[in-house]
């Protein structure tokens, strides 16, 4: 967990929190692959070398695979000297996944250096915050995309917690009370929150000032608004432009911190955001 002595550090270390990103990288760990959630937009059934997008992995890792992986990483040439976060975003949800946690186990004990950051869409965020500190998370990214269930229910097809299955609104109310609780428990943890919201053009814009408003009270340090990719339930919504994200992002800039580096990476990417985009596999 992140303390005071700790933010500086992790500030300046941490490529997706303002960390510059042309010195410092990172290894994501492509170790979870279920997921408590289906959201309209998520399209996880295909990988290309040369796309880059959230969910998309060549390869899933176990726990221990994952710790070799980054023992090989940090110990070559190319791209050992530039790591410095360690983080799971996916393929699915890492806190639906009990090898989220003992990968993390597993790699601290020997990196015990380096940071620690996971992405989730916080459903499960509430329970699982002591798992949490316990494995000495420095940063988590919630990702919420609508502040209204009304709306929510548009963008998420279902919603799956504590063995029930919500749908529409409902489960949007589910989701979302849970993400706004997660960030406001993270946050008095000690961990650096960021919220990543997706920019849905026609469905979620004016939903965008109410979930910076409200991350931002509940304690979260910066929030990146990134691009629809539109793909699967959404393959018909129109992918916003670098104007329209822009102008979004600075009519919310008073509201919260706005970070503009994302690059929407795979959950294998390895090295510099934009420089080694994916891990090598083996």
């Amino acid at each position: 967990m992140a303390t005071s002595c700790t933010r500086d550090k992790f500030l300046h270390g941490h490529p997706c929190f303002g960390g510059d990103r042309h010195r410092n990288g990172r290894i994501h760990l492509a170790v979870a692959p279920r997921c408590n959630i289906t959201c309209g937009y998520c399209d996880r059934r295909h990988d290309c070398t040369n796309e880059s997008r959230p969910g998309v992995t060549s390869r899933l890792l176990t726990p221990p695979e994952a710790l070799e992986r980054v023992r090989g990483v940090m110990a070559g040439a190319t791209c050992g000297s530039l790591i410095r976060v360690i983080g799971i975003a996916g393929p699915g949800d890492p806190l639906a996944n009990a090898e989220t946690f003992e990968t993390f186990t597993l790699v601290q004990r020997e990196f015990p250096d380096l940071l620690f950051c996971l992405s989730t869409n916080g459903l499960a965020l509430p329970d699982r915050i002591d798992h949490l500190s316990g494995v000495n998370l420095h940063s988590l990214t919630v990702t919420i995309n609508a502040a209204d269930p009304e709306v929510g229910g548009r963008i998420y097809r279902e919603v799956r917690y504590r063995g029930r299955v919500l749908r529409g609104a409902e489960g949007a109310e589910t989701l979302i009370r849970n993400q706004f609780e997660g960030v406001r428990v993270a946050a008095q943890r000690g961990m650096v929150v960021k919220v990543n919201t997706v920019l849905i053009p026609g469905i979620n814009e004016e939903q965008i000032p109410l979930v910076a408003q409200k991350a931002s009270e509940a304690g979260a340090f910066v929030m990146n608004v990134m691009p629809i990719i539109p793909q699967a339930n959404l393959a018909h919504v129109p992918r916003p432009t670098p104007e329209h994200l822009e102008q979004v992002r600075s009519a919310n800039e008073a509201t919260i911190a706005q970070f503009r580096g994302c690059q929407q990476c795979r959950a294998d990417a390895v090295g510099l955001i934009g420089g080694c985009a994916r891990s090598p596999q083996s």
